[in-house]
């Protein structure tokens, strides 16, 4: 095996990385947990006027103000502390954990724009730091944040369960615990605006953090006997399972982060949510994107190469090498730049791939993957490699180099203080947008514990069967829908379909279907799609080059077992 010369070359750069790298980290690990902390609730030395165990976005109040507390971030925020907890590393935590599920309690009762408790009102994004609702516009609902908070809360509830304190679980985890995965069961497939806040439709974050929320929530049910929502979670999660694999793209190997919003696709959506679904026990299933998956990996490489062009302090890296990272390649929020958590998540996905390549003894390269390893080395070939091969080592070590390298450019952006800010100037590094972001010290955290190999949990997703009946891709029975639409189009346009399943061609624009102009301006196509099973589609006129997408949200149809039907519809 031949390393590719510009890889050989950088060696000896790398191993003065690694050193740069593990100086910074020891340095910016204690100061990013103070910054956690500082916060978080009313002894926080930054919250002022946020409750117990409230978590503020930033302190910063002005362009932008982000003094705000956040379900996703707040839940995210804490399953990093609680993990820490858990696993004996900060056993001061407990009472500032015991603040944050109150203060989650709370929130969940309270009637804010999105609804009450009981309708709808827990898909609300964001509250005020003294616990009263929001009532601004906001792009709401998220239904994110009831997974995370679950997901975040059963792995404290489970610890003290297992600990024997059943009581305090049973009176006050347990009902925060099942009304957000009753949410999640009961809303998982309604549109939703993505974690930036901006897209109204599906997102891959979203769908990937509500099933493994639910998984989670059937172990801890079936541990502590409060079975009675199991039946449903077991069936919704298994919708959500089938539902995920909609958003991978065959034909240019990604993960589609939102099903709407007419852009790429391409987006750190995608690589945070293999973050925070990591299942070492899971090895590198593919059904649920773990991070060391070849699908995940093909996503990671064509999400960072997507930034090599666009920021000028990219300018001149190899194209093998680390670079700053964003929200995605379209943003245009602050003009469009890095953020801190970006590129630090890409460095946790590979160190989370390397603890699993360690633990399995060996690495697979399929065709899928392929691109991907072979940045580091253009003569390697699809094929399993044992840790004892050479080919393993050499592997192993690019990879520990490259992951090294995103921290490495975070180190080079990160000021003399240590603060993290939400994002960095694509131009010159210097820090700009919200100061201290919580979530930006959080995401240092947890990609430096990846680093240092520790890892918190299995939380179901080992030995899934995403096969799903009727599904796309499973060969079930398939039920002919003829879709309709009259649309006025003008000379040199044509309307076309796409959706959620492979016969709808993945939510791909390049291969979307062409409709038939035979009755215009009725335009109509008929497509054997799933039986039984809820698709989401939208239609888009192409020009030539330029492509037009319906407005969100997404149309949806549940095909019938068996038959046909005519789905009628009008362009929104």
């Amino acid at each position: 095996m031949r390393l590719s010369l510009s890889y050989a070359l950088g060696l000896a750069a790398a191993a003065v990385a690694q050193t740069n790298v593990s100086s910074y980290i020891a340095t910016e690990s204690p100061i990013a947990k103070a910054g956690v902390l500082a916060n978080i609730g009313s002894s926080g030395s930054l919250s002022s006027g946020a409750k117990p165990g409230v978590v503020i976005a930033s302190p910063s109040t002005v362009n932008p103000n982000y003094l705000y507390t956040w379900t996703r971030d707040s839940s995210l925020t804490f399953k990093a502390l609680i993990d820490q907890y858990v696993n004996g590393q900060d056993d001061t935590l407990g009472p500032l954990i015991d603040d944050f599920t109150e203060a989650e309690a709370t929130l969940q009762q309270i009637d804010n724009p999105s609804g009450s408790v009981s309708t709808g009102g827990l898909g609300e994004p964001k509250f005020n730091v003294n616990e009263t609702a929001f009532t601004g516009a906001w792009g709401r609902p998220q239904r994110d944040g009831p997974a995370l908070r679950a997901t975040a809360i059963l792995t404290y509830a489970t610890h003290l369960w297992n600990s024997g304190n059943t009581t305090y679980v049973t009176n006050t985890l347990w009902p925060i615990i099942e009304l957000d995965l009753n949410y999640v069961a009961d809303n998982w497939n309604q549109s939703t605006f993505d974690l930036w806040e901006e897209v109204e439709s599906s997102s891959f974050f979203t769908t990937a953090v509500q099933h493994r929320s639910l998984r989670e929530g059937i172990i801890f049910a079936n541990l502590t006997g409060k079975t009675s929502d199991v039946s449903n979670w077991e069936t919704q999660a298994d919708s959500l399972l089938c539902f995920l694999q909609s958003y991978w793209n065959p034909t240019d190997s990604y993960i589609t982060a939102n099903t709407g919003g007419g852009r790429s696709g391409k987006d750190a959506n995608t690589v945070l949510a293999s973050i925070h679904t990591f299942d070492p026990a899971a090895g590198c299933d593919d059904a649920t994107f773990q991070p060391c998956s070849d699908k995940a990996l093909s996503n990671l490489k064509v999400y960072v190469d997507s930034f090599r062009p666009i920021y000028t302090i990219n300018d001149g890296i190899s194209s093998d090498a680390a670079v700053a990272t964003g929200r995605y390649p379209e943003d245009s929020y602050y003009n469009g730049n890095p953020w801190y958590l970006c590129t630090l998540s890409v460095a946790e996905q590979l160190y989370d791939a390397l603890i699993v390549w360690d633990a399995l003894g060996e690495l697979n390269v399929t065709s899928t993957s392929l691109a991907f390893f072979q940045q580091f080395d253009a003569s390697v070939a699809a094929g399993t490699y044992a840790s004892d091969s050479a080919e393993y080592s050499t592997l192993k070590s690019a990879v520990q180099s490259f992951a090294d390298g995103f921290v490495d450019i975070v180190a080079t952006y990160t000021p003399s203080n240590g603060s993290l800010s939400e994002q960095y100037s694509k131009a010159d590094g210097t820090p700009l947008s919200a100061y201290d972001l919580t979530w930006s010290f959080a995401s240092a955290l947890t990609a430096f514990e990846a680093r240092a190999g520790n890892k918190y949990g299995s939380w179901g997703a080992a030995g899934l069967n995403a096969t799903c009946s009727g599904g796309s891709g499973s060969g079930g029975d398939t039920v002919a829908v003829t879709f309709t639409i009259d649309y006025d189009t003008q000379y040199g346009q044509n309307l076309y379909i796409t959706g959620s399943v492979s016969a709808l061609e993945d939510w791909s624009s390049s291969n979307a279907l062409l409709l038939s102009s035979a009755d215009y301006p009725t335009w109509s196509i008929t497509v054997d799609l799933p039986a039984s099973t809820t698709i989401q589609y939208k239609y888009l006129v192409i020009d030539g080059s330029d492509v037009t997408w319906e407005s969100d949200p997404n149309n949806a149809i549940t095909t019938p077992a068996s038959g046909s039907v005519t789905q009628a519809d009008s362009w929104h």
